[in-house]
Order: C-alpha cells, then structure tokens, then sequence
C-alpha cells in the first residue's frame, strides 16, 4: 500500500505551520497573471514564424490541454490544500516515490527558471544602460527577491499583484487596440479583412507541429496558484475561483492576442521574430514607443517570473522535506516562512546564471535539455492522481469535491492521450528529441532514489 496514515495527513500538517497571509485579491491577481508568463511575450515569435496564423490553432488545442490539467489539479488542490501541490497528491494517489519525482524534477525547473528569466531581464536593462554587466543586474534582482520572499508571505502576494495588474492591463490594451485597429476605427490603421490569414498553414502540418509545442511550454506557470492557496485565508474557495475561471482567461489572453497579432501583421514579417509579435503589432499601428513599453511590460513579467518561481520552489522543497522526502534542513520555519529553502532556491537560480557565462556549450546546454519537458512530465502525475483520488474521494470524502473534472473519467483519458501526443511530437522533432530523453531520464532518475528512499523509510 503506497498510501500510510502519515501520507494521507502530513500535507496539511505541514501546510498549518506556515503563515496564512495570502488575501483573495493576492490570489486572484496571482492566477491571472500567472496565465501571462514571459514565454507569450518573448517565445511567441518563433511558433508564428514556424505555424503562421494556424499558431492560433495551437494555441486553442493546447489550451485545451491546460484548462483540462487545471481543473485536475483544481479538484485536489481544492480537496487537499497543500502547499507541495501535485507532488502532495502524487503521494497521495500513487505513492512516495512518485511525489519525490514529481516535486524535486519541478524544483529543479523552478531554480533553473529563476536563472533564466534573470538573465533575460538583465538583458534589457543592460540595453537601457548599454556597459553595465548583466551579472550585476541579475545579482541585483535575486537579492530582491530573495529578500522579498524571505519576508512575511503578504509581501510576495503584494508584488505579484501589482505585477500582474500590469501585466493584465498592458495585454488588455493590446487587445482592445488591435480590435480597434482589425475594425478599421484606429486613426491611422486601415482594416486588414483576412488578407494576412489566407496563406493559414504555410509550412503545413511540420510547421503546425512546431507551434503546437511552443505553445505548450508558454503555459507554464499556472501551478503557482495551487501551491500558493495552500497560505491563503480560504484555500478551498481560492483554489475553486482560480481554475474556474481559467477557461476565459487563457480564451482571451492567449488565443485572443495571437489572432490579433496573426491577423494585423503579415505571419512571414521579419520584425515578427526580430522584435516579438507584440511590438510588431503594436509597431504596425503606429503606436509611438511601443519598441520600450513592450520592452517595460516584457521586464515586469520576467520579474514577475522570478519573484514567482523562487516562492513556488521554496514552498515545494518545504513540502517535500515536511513530508520526509529531502534533507530536513529545508523544512526549517522563521515567522511562517521556510526561508532555508528560499536562499537555497535562489542561489541555485545564480549558479545557474553563472553556468550561462562559465559552461554555456556543455553544462549550461545540458541542463536546459534537462528540464526541458519536465511541466509534461508533472502534468501526467497530475492526471494519473486525479484519476486515482477522485474514487477514493467520492467513497471517503465527497464533501471535499468542491470543484470537480468534467466528464470524470473521459476527458482525463483524453488528456493523457493528448499528452503522449505531444510526447510523439517531441520524439519527432530532433531539437526536442534531446530535451525528451534528457527530462525522462532525470525523471526516472528521481523516481528510482525517490523509490529507495521510501524503501529506507518502510525499513525505519
């Protein structure tokens, strides 16, 4: 049995020694910017190129994906608030090793992560202040964030709010704009009709192919909510507003901005790639200075970013550890915060920033290849733990099931199916290839130590 009394309540246990300063305003905020990530800004240029207006396409069927996972999570999240999220429901469902798995491979992404977005944010104040090192700035930006993460858990919920609300204004001008212009009532613009969208899938089905992966990736991030509801005040109706809603905002955000962008700009324009689609668009409307607000909103959500991930990845080290699966130094609390873990998550942000500069063609290359489909790789313990929770629930527990998968069980198999699509697709792509066997076989890696180490522990 893979499921031991202490499995079943230790996520809660752990959950109730930290703080509970997250309001419903944080965690609202929180889920709606998390939907707009710094990969829709900066990633989306080479899925247009490779899928031309079919990028939108791709973008629907994988939000299809992401809305279907959402709502998984949703109905444990919203059954078992935790701060270890899906790694705590994997435990649950499937076993310890199968949480070590799921928790240390999405730790390691998050850290990696950090590293990445502070070295695309330095890169654009480095353009502002052309001679400064990047480094500096990216040391810059770890000691805040670090430092804000390391204070009362309110003051990460108040940075993500004003980032978000930004982020969500800068993209609901961007849209209304583009509508304006689309209708031929922006001064300056006249209407497109469908002239740009008759060459739809113009590398054919390859190209499709390209920008179906791009998209999937640009979705990450949406996780942060559940892990972060487990320090709000209410986590059940925290966790119920966020996932339901996540249908029109991925709808609007997403899929609205890239047929906006696909239908405004020709999809072959070299300033669609050279500059993003946000500022060619923005460009092609005559919007003044749209090259540095792009620039300004494209800094926010890679800080945003950061400030996100260094929190995502502190709480999942804490959950492990409480949950006895990692070194118990992490676990270590001061006023509701496990602020170990959040040092230790950030400098291993920075010695990733460092591999960049020192080991960028080995090393560095390779750990990039490593995390590369890790969010698919959680994405399927989602699925297989909420397949294997909701019956128990429903017998032990039904009260709990305060938001529930649609179609339990069918669509879940379809989106396991759709999963080991996108895992065919990466096999076919040679780029992605590497990334495929590099992310499985960490994976496997973590499984088979995460499976000794629950051997040692029966032993005890």
């Amino acid at each position: 049995m893979p499921n031991s009394t202490t499995t079943e309540t230790t996520p809660q246990q752990a959950d109730g020694s930290l703080s509970h300063g997250l309001k419903q305003r944080h965690l609202s905020m929180i889920a709606l910017g998390g939907v707009i990530g710094a990969g829709l800004f900066v990633g989306s240029g080479a899925g247009i190129a490779a899928a031309g207006p079919s990028i939108v396409v791709a973008y629907a069927l994988s939000g299809v994906l992401v809305m279907l996972v959402m709502r998984m999570l949703g109905e444990m999240s919203a059954a078992y608030p935790s701060s270890g999220s899906f790694s705590a429901h994997a435990e649950r469902a499937i076993g310890p090793w199968a949480g070590f798995a799921a928790g240390w491979s999405f730790w390691v992404l998050l850290c990696t992560a950090v590293g990445l977005e502070g070295i695309g944010a330095a890169k654009i104040v480095q353009g502002w202040l052309p001679g400064t090192p990047q480094w500096m700035w990216v040391a810059l930006f770890m000691v805040v964030f670090c430092g804000t993460n390391l204070a009362a858990v309110k003051n990460f919920g108040e940075f993500e709010f004003w980032f978000a609300a930004l982020k969500v204004g800068a993209i609901s001008l961007f849209l209304i704009l583009g509508v304006l212009a689309i209708a031929g009532v922006l001064p300056g613009t006249d209407a497109p009709g469908t002239s740009n969208l008759t060459d739809f899938m113009p590398n054919g089905g390859d190209g499709l192919v390209i920008g179906l992966l791009a998209s999937v990736f640009a979705y990450g991030g949406l996780e942060t909510v559940t892990i972060a509801a487990a320090e709000s005040q209410d986590p059940v109706r925290g966790v119920a507003s966020a996932v339901r809603t996540a249908m029109w905002r991925i709808a609007v955000f997403y899929i609205g901005s890239m047929a906006v962008a696909v239908t405004l700009v020709p999809w072959d324009s070299k300033e669609v790639t050279a500059k993003g689609p946000y500022i060619a668009t923005l460009e092609h409307m005559g919007i003044p200075g749209a090259s540095q607000l792009m620039n300004v909103v494209i800094l926010v959500a890679l800080l945003s970013a950061m400030n996100a991930n260094i929190y995502g990845a502190s709480r999942i080290a804490f959950s492990l550890v409480e949950r006895g699966l990692g070194p118990k130094v992490l676990a270590r609390l001061s006023g509701g915060v496990p602020r170990i873990a959040v040092v230790t998550s950030s400098v291993l942000g920075f010695v990733c920033v460092l591999l960049s500069y020192w080991r960028p063609d080995d090393i560095f290359k390779w750990l990039l290849n490593m995390i590369g489909a890790v969010i698919l790789i959680v994405w399927i313990f989602i699925a297989v733990s909420q397949l294997l929770l909701r019956r128990r629930i429903e017998r032990e527990a039904p009260e709990r099931l305060v938001v529930r998968m649609w179609a339990f069980p069918w669509l879940t198999w379809v989106a396991l199916a759709g999963m080991a699509a996108i895992f065919v697709l990466m096999w076919r792509e040679p780029d992605t290839r590497t990334q495929l066997y590099s992310s499985g076989g960490m994976a496997l890696f973590l499984a088979a130590v995460g499976y000794g180490w629950q051997r040692l522990r029966a032993k005890g």
